[in-house]
Order: structure tokens, then sequence, then C-alpha cells
């Protein structure tokens, strides 16, 4: 199976095409330009070097969040547009999930992924790595520093604890982080997690912030009808 992965949560742009696992090409860079610019025509130069169009992949993905509001929409539309326009599934995939799959290489332990939100707060979830396969341990969830430190302080008493993500921000209790160059967001990732997922239709491809949106905190005001 063919999977193409858009993640764009955060300031770096990023697409991969695997097949059955296999890494067949990955693109990202950090760019000034919106992504709403630079996504889709980085993921169809990337599958024209691969010899490939659209029509030849089986499954989209797209990060769901947590992440930059503007950034996971534009993620989100532009797989909604080529998947109503192929009618073509997709899949939806944390931005803490897809972390997670960085250290799918490591058996038996447990990982805290990490995303710095804003001030004391991260986006954090755990999960168990056994036998090579990920499975959730927590919801996804802001949290101030400490309790991600007494939760990995926690998973420590009983497993090995990686961390990957933010890092160099918060490197929580009893953790050990993984090297740079596997540390960060990657499309690869998000694809080896949407090969696990059920396909869904585009129309319930949505975002899943996390927080409340500058909108709806008017709207809460009342200073928008």
């Amino acid at each position: 199976m063919k999977i193409l992965g858009l993640d764009t949560c955060g300031g770096t742009a990023a697409c991969a095409l695997t097949e059955d696992g296999t890494v067949l090409a990955e693109e990202r860079f950090l760019t000034k330009k919106a992504h709403s610019q630079v996504i889709l025509p980085m993921a169809l130069a990337m599958l024209d070097k691969c010899g490939m169009t659209l029509e030849d992949v089986d499954l989209f993905a797209a990060v769901t969040g947590p992440g930059s509001y503007t950034g996971l929409r534009i993620g989100i539309s532009t797989i909604q547009g080529i998947c109503f326009a192929n009618g073509s599934p997709c899949v939806g995939v944390s931005a803490l999930e897809s972390l997670a799959f960085n250290a799918a290489q490591q058996d038996r332990v447990t990982i805290a992924s990490l995303m710095y939100a804003r001030a004391d707060l991260y986006y954090t979830a755990f999960f168990s790595c056994e036998g090579f396969e990920i499975e959730r341990l927590t919801e996804d969830a802001i949290l101030p520093a400490q309790k991600a430190d007494e939760l990995s302080a926690m998973y420590a008493r009983t497993a090995t604890v990686i961390a990957v993500g933010d890092t160099h921000r918060l490197l929580p209790e009893g953790s050990t982080p993984l090297p740079p160059h596997l540390n960060g967001r990657s499309a690869v990732s998000l694809c080896a997690a949407a090969a696990r997922k059920a396909p869904i239709f585009p129309d319930k491809l949505l975002p899943d912030y996390l927080a409340v949106t500058q909108a709806e905190k008017e709207l809460e005001g009342g200073t928008k009808k």
C-alpha cells in the first residue's frame, strides 16, 4: 500500500511517500512561506521524482493536531481536496502519535511525546512500544511541565522511558531523549502511524486543536455574533 503523508502542524513543511513500510521519498524544510504555498507543490514534485501521480497513492494521511491552527487546517484541507477529487481514502494522525513512531525501533519502552504549547505547558502523550508495536497509554493533553515529569517518573519505575519531540525545552524526569536526527517530526513516522489506522472519508478528517481557538474565545466573550 502506498501512503502519502503531509505534516503542516509546525514551521516545517514535510511530506513522505511509503510503500508497505518502505520509504520511497521524503521532503521537508523550514519555510517562512505559508504552508498553503508550498505543501502541495512539494508533494507533487516528490511524486514526480518517483514516477508517480496522486492517482497512484492508496492512502493519504494528515496530521490533525495538536499544532498550529492555520497549519493544521492547511494540511487537512489539502488532503480533503485530493481525496474528494480522486475518491481516495484518508486518515488523520495525532502529531504526538506520529512523534512516537520515531521511537518504534525501540522495544519494551515507554515513549513520552512532547510538543511545546506555551508558557509552562506542553502537549503530551505517553505510548508503549512492545514488540515494536506502538500502543497509546494516555490521550493527548496539555500538561504543565511538572505533571509531565510526574507521569514520566511513574512510567520509569517499570520501563525505560524514551522522550521524543521538544526535549530541548523539557526532558521529563527519568527519560532519555532520542538522538537529534530522530527527535523531530517526521512525515515518514506519520505514514507508519497511518498504516495502522482504518481509512475514513475526507469529510470526517477534522482538526483536534486541544485548546480553545481565538475565534471560540471571542464568541464566548461576546465580541462576535
